[in-house]
């Protein structure tokens, strides 16, 4: 896990001198379940290496997910994500959104759940503007964090 977008560039920047393209995407990740496994394996296979870039604390509130989100402080959901077999990095991010530090790392693709639109990104314009592409994961309906934690509410 990178502490810093420095580290992360400096991180895109030996993947690249190796010949490997770089795919990136950001979310939560909050009780990572099977959907995110599987979502994180879709994002890897688009590319040779992928970075995670993982909304800290202060920005999970930002998106409006319920005062008593996340539920995993930062440093373990991204100890979690990084552990994962598919994923090569995880940095955080301060935003709502992460168009800053994909400025920074400047993907070759960005991956994104199909529930969006990529017209309607805000991701976009900072992919695209570096000959990035998005790629839409297929989205897997039932399969959130919201509906675990709904679930287990209700038990």
């Amino acid at each position: 896990m990178f502490g810093d977008a420095e580290s992360a560039v400096e991180w895109r920047d030996a993947q690249r001198a190796a010949g490997r393209s770089v795919v990136s995407t950001n979310g939560v990740f909050d009780l990572v379940h099977a959907g995110h496994v599987a979502y994180l394996a879709w994002a890897r296979a688009q590319g040779d290496a992928l970075i995670v870039l993982l909304n800290d604390d202060d920005s999970v509130r930002l998106l409006g997910k319920g005062a008593d989100r996340p539920l995993v402080p930062f440093a373990e959901r991204a100890r979690v994500v990084a552990a994962l077999r598919s994923v090569d990095a995880v940095v955080g991010f301060r935003q709502r959104t992460p168009e800053t530090l994909l400025e920074r790392i400047r993907p070759d693709v960005h991956v994104k759940s199909a529930q969006y639109r990529i017209e309607e990104l805000p991701e976009r314009y900072a992919v695209e503007k570096h000959g990035g592409r998005i790629a839409l994961a297929p989205h897997q309906a039932g399969r959130s964090t919201t509906d675990l934690v709904a679930a287990i509410r209700s038990r």
